[in-house]
């Protein structure tokens, strides 16, 4: 069971001012932009759900922080 355990998924710690369109540029090039944020979204719903901080922020603000762990790829089967 813990060789199962051992496999892990590819992720990357955001850059200073990373937004979905940036991240899905550099680590799914050759991927339609839409095509690839949404990839990125749907395997990142931690962060792309996560409310934006403090009362009256548009949900339309980068809610991607430097700190956050994003996957480049989807889970495994």
């Amino acid at each position: 069971m813990a060789k199962e355990l051992s496999a892990v998924r590819k992720s990357v710690l955001p850059q200073g001012g990373d937004t979905w369109a940036t991240i899905a540029q550099r680590e799914l090039p050759g991927t339609a932009e839409s095509d690839a944020v949404s990839m990125l979204q749907s395997w990142n719903l931690h962060v792309f759900m996560r409310a934006a901080g403090g009362v009256g922020r548009m949900r339309g603000d980068n809610p991607i922080l430097p700190s956050d762990v994003i996957f480049i790829e989807p889970p495994k089967a």
